[in-house]
């Protein structure tokens, strides 16, 4: 991505105007969205994040990304923690990106992305919970991305 592309993702990162970023959103490609993704600021709430998993140009490797940063990992650890959790929109948009992410439904798969797990942590995952597959254990296919910060 050349600068003024990157700047303009730089400007919906900072925009308070949802309707505009979602606008915006419905025409990224899956590196515009990749990068947006690793540069949300989540205490925005879910809005934003849902736009990016609606668009169909949305990417596994950013699915993955999207799902580890609304801290999916607590989903992973123990089923219970969404249907425990008091946040209502945290639990739809993470038990709707689990199920995306299993059932295979991101059709691009070019921009790769690897979990940030540690090997203590995947074992103790995969030891309490043997039912998780193996797509948030391992590196998703495509090409790695440099992550520019905005």
């Amino acid at each position: 991505m050349n600068g003024e592309e990157l700047q303009k993702l730089k400007e919906l990162l900072y925009s308070e105007d949802n309707s505009n970023i979602i606008s915006e959103i419905k025409k990224m490609n899956p590196l515009e969205l990749h990068i947006f993704v690793a540069n949300y600021n989540w205490n925005s709430g879910f809005e934003i994040p849902k736009a990016i998993l609606d668009n169909g140009n949305c990417d596994l490797g950013t699915g993955l990304l999207l799902f580890y940063r609304a801290d999916g990992y607590r989903v992973l650890e123990s089923k219970d923690a969404v249907t425990e959790s008091s946040l209502s929109d945290w639990k739809k948009f993470i038990s709707n990106l689990f199920d995306k992410i299993v059932a295979g439904d991101f059709p691009n798969k070019m921009i790769s992305f690897t979990p940030p797990l540690t090997k203590v942590q995947a074992f103790k995952l995969r030891k309490s919970n043997s039912g998780i597959p193996e797509i948030f254990f391992d590196k998703s296919p495509g090409d790695d991305v440099e992550i520019p910060v905005l």
